[in-house]
């Protein structure tokens, strides 16, 4: 039998009502900065304890650089060593020893998933395809790790982009208006910004013809788990649509 998560990129209303809602969300928090092990804790132990899943946006130290305008909200990490060596996927001392870090400080939250998301000015070349592939075969994924490229320059050599996801086994995070997964997994996880001419969209509010795409494109995919997240203005109503529109 097929599973098929719905939820919000966030909590966008009391989490107690949340988690009377939805049966997964995907932190934000963890996003902007490193957590603690007593926040994490926190947040499971007044989470319903049967089934509720928690996926984690991954710190951006390990994806984006430190002149990223996001940068400014770390407070708590301590990026030690050479600054120029945060981010992108690449496999050096100073991201391999965060991405430790991040895994110690979420654990007790127990993700049942993590999602790197990359800047779109991150162009996919001969040079960053061997850095990303050797960063995600020394974290090993375990079928719980999935990458989100965004921008143009990313999808500027889909060949190249589709040789990493086959190489090392992680998930193709994606917003399925805007593009393709590369490559089946068992798990598919789509994370949707809203319907434009941009990347993103966030203002944009899925219409019921929109729903029932993503329903068709949902219904067509082989993966046998399904996390459909909602990054918009509006998610928390078009989630709850969609999980009625599934009869979820």
């Amino acid at each position: 039998m097929r599973n098929i998560l719905i939820g919000t990129c966030g909590f966008l209303t009391a989490r107690s009502r949340y988690y009377s809602l939805f049966k997964v969300v995907e932190l934000q928090e963890t996003f902007y900065d490193l957590p603690t092990p007593e926040r994490m804790s926190s947040l499971r132990r007044e989470a319903p304890p049967a089934d509720f899943q928690f996926a984690v946006k991954v710190f951006q130290g390990l994806t984006h650089t430190s002149d990223s305008p996001t940068w400014r909200r770390i407070r708590r990490a301590r990026l030690t060593g050479d600054l120029g060596n945060y981010g992108l996927l690449r496999p050096t001392r100073e991201n391999l020893e965060l991405w430790d870090e991040f895994v110690n400080v979420t654990k007790p939250l127990n993700p049942v998933f993590y999602v790197f998301q990359t800047p779109p000015s991150m162009e996919v070349t001969e040079d960053s395809v061997r850095d990303v592939v050797e960063f995600f075969r020394t974290i090993s994924s375990n079928g719980r790790i999935g990458w989100e490229p965004r921008g143009g320059v990313s999808y500027n050599n889909v060949n190249l982009l589709k040789r990493i996801f086959e190489e090392v086994g992680i998930v193709h995070v994606v917003d399925p208006f805007k593009h393709e997964v590369l490559v089946t997994r068992d798990t598919a996880y789509f994370r949707l910004h809203g319907i434009g001419k941009g990347e993103v969209n966030y203002s944009y509010k899925y219409t019921d013809d929109d729903l029932g795409r993503l329903k068709a494109i949902v219904d067509g995919i082989e993966s046998s788990t399904v996390y459909v997240m909602f990054n918009n203005v509006h998610m928390l109503d078009d989630a709850l649509r969609f999980t009625k529109l599934i009869g979820r």
